[in-house]
């Protein structure tokens, strides 16, 4: 048996979300609060016995914040399991009061957390007519958390990620509509204490690996002391029996010292001194307090490590971080192979964030070997390692949007061809795809290179801070890739960045001309009929996709650096590249011609003898506050980051600003526009208005055409 699918419905961070799992290992990704902790918490609340309690003790902070108000909505948690045992002692768990044994076994169950008014509150809302807003608000403003209740329900039907279906059950409530009923046999039987789940199953949770020493000093969460009093019970009666004599001779035998007795005989010698005879105490010991029980026993216990290279053994504390870590989660990892030998009818295994402190080759091999049969597996990670051993298919991704945060599974709705192809593209190359923002898809080496470069120096922030991910797919395809971004898979914005590769010059051939030129010529028709035929793919490709949209260089990446008006960069590097006086003559008057066909040939000549990736790395030196960022290439970066907040805006003309000292602007100027920009910053003005001022303050600077697409 195992998890099949997780539900959240206006719990905490998830308004509505869906996470699905299959057999085996699977992999939770996400940004910091997109909700990964929320998750296992959500499943702890119904198959940890650990946190059973905490299931019935929820109150208005765990309703999902983007609600106008928590009062009168549900809370509803709801797991599904496939594969389940046909056994009749699991049948009967399932069965919950709503069918008998001599009907075909259940496969596929569900078990649910519903947080709800209690059926009072349900009455008087289901006697509301349509659409008396005023009578469900007087109703609601009355409402307090005394007045909900928790459940637990099994064998549910309803598709609890439905709106339609929540708004069935639960109610409308922007229209005020409420069902007459109160009672859905659709939410499942109600599930008796008696036969909760958790007390079948074997379930491990390994929290976040962020104090490990403290954990150690810990008795309630310190995992060597689990596994002792986990063995304890199988320890030899007569053997233990041993060990208490011989605690009992040692408390003895200290009791006994010399000194010891001094000591309390003047105690009581000062006491009675002090307070008098009447109101000393009777009698006095001083007595070793060495236990002999089991339990304590083990608790004094503790675990010296000697790490790889040396032969001294010490304490945990003294270990570096990922050692202590390391051994945090080997010793949890046995804790779950303790509990997986007991008998129970489904086992789980549960790890928050593991990576911590811990090397990437072993984060690599732990969790690529992190097997066990007759096992399902969930771990969350930030660690791009980690998830590139982990199959797409077994994949959830967590992502905030605004108050909420959103799940996606990458691989679905997709065929196995499909599948395949983006687990090798994942496996083969190292990237934050899976953990972006937002997404733009390149395929050359000049781009990787230079694009952020260019945003770098002409915006002063970089492409991280906008949440961009910049992917080099190299030659795997686009839609190989690009098809992970889609409305029912990664609902993210993704830009593909191409070459259209139309030709630089007239591609008619000329009687007589160079044979070099023929080549060229010739070579330059067929790449324009290649772009051609790739932009009307492409295009179809991204047709009625929302998520994605192309962008295409009008030729060819390093032409398109020229002609957006670089030509002073590209010619910086001619020295690097040429080293004869006439080739060097040649070069700076071909990228001074503002001839397309001459410039164009002359870059792409460089580029490639030098090796487009190198050359790249001559232009970026090159590159300047000043240059031009060509347009397509700044409509992929708005399209994949759409509207930069008004921090991000602050931080790009900040930076602006610090740059018109270079070019003498008044010091007068200078600080009218520095006052606008604060006002700016605290919403006092508008982005119009802000642009306007970048304006009179320098109209020939590089920013003024990037806000003026924003105005």
């Amino acid at each position: 048996m195992h998890i099949s699918k997780l539900s959240l419905v206006n719990y905490r961070n998830f308004r509505n979300a869906k996470l699905t799992f299959r057999k085996g290992i699977n992999t939770i990704i996400g940004e910091n609060g997109s909700g990964k902790t929320n998750v296992f918490r959500a499943i702890r609340m119904l198959l940890d016995d650990n946190m059973i309690r905490a299931a019935y003790r929820m109150d208005q902070g765990d309703f999902n914040r983007s609600l106008s108000s928590w009062r009168g909505h549900w809370i509803i948690i709801s797991l599904e399991f496939e594969e389940v045992s046909p056994d009749e002692s699991v049948q009967s768990l399932f069965l919950h009061n709503t069918g008998d044994l001599t009907g075909d076994p259940v496969t596929r169950a569900s078990y649910n957390l519903i947080f709800r008014p209690k059926k009072e509150i349900r009455l008087r809302l289901a006697a509301l007519e349509d659409g008396n807003r005023a009578g469900f608000a007087a109703i609601r403003d009355e409402i307090t958390i005394s007045d909900y209740e928790t459940v637990i329900t099994g064998r549910s039907s309803a598709d609890f990620n439905d709106p339609a279906t929540y708004k069935r059950i639960v109610g409308d409530f922007e229209n005020a509509i409420f069902s007459p009923e109160t009672e859905f046999p659709e939410i499942g039987a109600v599930v008796s204490k008696l036969m909760s789940i958790s007390q079948e199953v074997s379930f491990t949770f390994v929290q976040a690996l962020r104090d490990v020493v403290a954990e150690f000093h810990n008795n309630r969460t310190n995992p060597l002391f689990a596994l002792l009093k986990n063995r304890s019970g199988n320890i030899n009666s007569q053997e233990f029996q041993s060990i208490t004599a011989k605690v009992k001779d040692l408390n003895e035998s200290i009791e006994a010292l010399t000194d010891v007795g001094i000591v309390k005989g003047d105690i009581l010698d000062t006491i009675k001194d002090t307070a008098g005879e009447a109101y000393s105490p009777t009698s006095l010991s001083i007595k070793s307090d060495l236990s002999d029980e089991a339990n304590e026993l083990f608790q004094s216990l503790k675990l010296f490590v000697g790490e790889s290279g040396g032969g001294h053994e010490g304490p945990i504390h003294e270990l570096s971080l990922g050692g202590a870590n390391l051994i945090f989660l080997t010793l949890k990892l046995l804790e779950f192979k303790y509990r997986k030998a007991q008998p129970a009818i489904a086992n789980f295994l549960v790890i928050e964030e593991p990576e911590a402190h811990i090397h990437n080759h072993i984060q690599k091999t732990l969790f690529d070997k992190l097997n066990y049969a007759d096992t399902q597996i969930i771990y969350s990670t930030h660690s791009t390692q980690i998830s590139e051993v982990s199959n797409v298919e077994s994949i959830n991704i967590l992502a905030k949007a605004g108050n909420n945060c959103e799940s996606f599974q990458p691989s679905s709705g997709l065929e196995g061809t499909a599948v395949r192809n983006v687990q090798r593209y994942l496996d083969a190359v190292r990237s934050n795809l899976l953990f972006a923002k937002s997404v733009i898809l390149i395929e050359g080496d000049a781009e990787e290179i230079l694009i952020p470069a260019l945003v770098n120096k002409v915006l002063g922030i970089s492409l991280d801070e906008l949440g961009i991910s910049l992917i080099n797919i190299r030659s795997t395809g686009f839609a190989n890739v690009a098809i992970l971004f889609h409305e029912e898979r990664i609902r993210k914005r993704c830009s593909i960045l191409t070459d259209l590769d139309a030709a630089i010059l007239d591609t008619t051939p000329i009687d007589g001309e160079p044979e070099a030129d023929a080549i060229f010529r010739a070579k330059c028709a067929r790449s324009a009929q290649v772009g051609a035929d790739r932009k009307v793919a492409l295009e179809n490709f991204c047709s009625g996709n929302p998520c994605l949209e192309l962008f295409l260089a009008d030729h060819t990446f390093e032409v398109d650096f020229v002609k957006a008006g670089n030509s002073r960069a590209a010619k910086a590097t001619v020295n690097q590249v040429y080293t004869s006086p006439p080739t060097i003559a040649a070069a700076n008057s071909d990228f001074d011609s503002g001839d397309l066909g001459r410039y164009g040939r002359r870059i792409l000549t460089m580029a490639n003898q030098e090796g487009k990736g190198w050359f790249a790395i001559l232009l970026s030196k090159y590159i300047t506050s000043s240059t031009v960022i060509p347009r397509y290439v700044l409509d992929a970066i708005f399209h994949a980051h759409p509207m930069p907040s008004t921090e991000v805006w602050f931080n790009i003309l900040s930076y602006r600003l610090s740059l018109q000292d270079d070019i003498f602007t008044s010091e007068e100027q200078l600080k009218d526009f520095e006052a606008k920009l604060e006002q700016f910053r605290k919403s006092n003005i508008s982005f119009q208005e802000i642009a306007d001022a970048m304006l009179i303050l320098d109209e020939n600077d590089a920013i003024n055409p990037i806000l003026a697409r924003f105005r």
